[in-house]
């Protein structure tokens, strides 16, 4: 497995997943979250956060630690 892209949208966001175990360029490891057009919730208009994987990692184990249900 070299390449791997994987997308997923919800109503407001899409994430997208883009891995390449082979290169070790900064960037070729990254999440993206992004906010959808034509939704009204964001007066900014469409926006995107970009993180590594490590990052995006982090930021799991946060939530996941974060948002347990009780």
């Amino acid at each position: 497995m070299s390449n791997f892209s994987k997308s997923k949208s919800t109503k407001r966001f899409t994430y997208t997943v883009n891995r390449n175990s082979t290169s070790k360029k900064a960037g070729s490891n990254t999440v993206t979250i992004a906010t959808n057009s034509g939704d009204n919730y964001y007066a900014a208009g469409t926006s995107s956060m970009t993180m590594t994987v490590k990052e995006a990692q982090a930021l799991q184990s946060f939530l996941n630690a974060t948002l347990i249900s009780e």
